[in-house]
């Protein structure tokens, strides 16, 4: 079929499909960002410990608090930067069962 000429009508084509772009997309900047701030949010709290029980309970209380604070960026904010802190959340968060698991292989459970 010769693509120059317009469609006869015997052979109708298909309506041209729309492009979709998103109104708000992530940029890495952004994620970036969010993920710097949430590191220095746990890492604030990690200083604050004195045991390594305390380092496991503050850093899983700041990283409920961030994830809170993502869903809230993702619903009415930024969410690359929503993006940025859970995933540094989910980190710190990695780190600490990280620490929790060690401990117990080594020496017992130490959380209670």
């Amino acid at each position: 079929m010769d693509r120059s000429r317009p469609p006869s009508g015997l052979f109708p084509t298909r309506p041209a499909r729309p492009a979709f772009r998103e109104p708000h997309p992530v940029r890495v900047g952004a994620v970036l960002a969010g993920a710097g701030a949430a590191a220095a949010w746990l890492f604030v709290f990690a200083m604050l410990a004195t045991s390594a029980r305390g380092f496991v309970w503050l850093v899983l209380g700041a990283a409920v608090v961030a994830w809170l604070v993502a869903l809230l960026l993702a619903a009415v904010g930024d969410r690359g930067v929503a993006v940025g802190v859970a995933l540094s959340a989910g980190c710190g968060v990695a780190i600490a069962i990280a620490l929790v698991v060690a401990r117990w292989a080594a020496t017992g459970w130490f959380l209670w």
